[in-house]
């Protein structure tokens, strides 16, 4: 039986609010040696932690994270009180360096940095790209730079930037020039964009699946050859995987 690793998902948002520190730090905690996190730029183009394009959902008020200047988005909190109340009342939007820090504590941890394309629309390629290599120096060799935008991985390519990852959603893209051209070392896809059997493994190419929250159907991809899954509940499918795996 072949078991696929597990990246987090934007941490470990089944308990705690995506892309926080918090949630970061307690994915690692249950097991998670890879996660996953969205990353996009203040209005003074600090890189910080955030999927949504608006600030509704994760924080409770209207508007957009390039909108903000930092000291701004420092003063809202990231509390998901539809999800959690007043649990997490105090937990701060995330700055991308402070992942760095978090990765430099546990070097074992390999972390997928998705630029959004709200950000990359806004600010330029060049710029992101600047700004993401900076906060993320001292850990920068842990670190696989992944989008949607197949032209901002291409420029990230020829400014040597050589751990890359290709985010699609349906699986006939990754036969897309660009993706040939920028020889990513990592495809994530889309888990309803997969074909519904045959093989899935690409040669030179590690797959990564996202959503998947389902034991029987991540050992399914496996099966397929998929390698990574990307999950919301990290550390139930590590627990559910260590009871599968062989003892000795």
């Amino acid at each position: 039986m072949l078991i696929p690793q597990l990246v987090a998902h934007r941490g470990y948002p089944r308990h705690y609010p995506e892309n926080t520190l918090i949630g970061l730090e307690a994915a690692i905690a249950a097991g998670a040696r890879f996660v996953e996190v969205d990353v996009q730029l203040s209005r003074d183009r600090v890189p910080v932690l955030f999927h949504d394009r608006d600030l509704k959902r994760l924080c409770g008020v209207s508007g957009k994270v390039h909108d903000l200047h930092y000291e701004e988005l420092w003063h809202l909190r990231v509390a998901e009180r539809g999800r959690f109340g007043d649990r997490f009342r105090d937990v701060h939007i995330t700055r991308l360096a402070e992942l760095g820090h978090l990765l430099i504590r546990h070097p074992e941890v390999t972390a997928f940095i998705e630029l959004k394309r709200s950000s990359l629309e806004r600010f330029g390629v060049e710029s992101l790209l600047t700004l993401v290599r900076r906060s993320l120096k001292p850990a920068l060799d842990r670190c696989v730079l992944i989008s949607y935008s197949l032209e901002a991985l291409l420029a990230a390519r020829r400014h040597g930037w050589t751990r890359l990852g290709a985010v699609i959603d349906r699986w006939d893209e990754h036969r897309q020039e660009l993706v040939a051209e920028i020889d990513p070392a990592f495809l994530f896809c889309d888990v309803d964009g997969l074909p519904r059997d045959g093989h899935l493994g690409i040669d030179g190419m590690k797959l990564v699946v996202f959503e998947v929250a389902d034991t029987p159907l991540a050992l399914a991809l496996a099966a397929r050859g998929v390698d990574f899954i990307e999950t919301f509940a990290v550390g139930e499918m590590l627990q559910e995987f260590s009871r599968l795996a062989p003892s000795g």
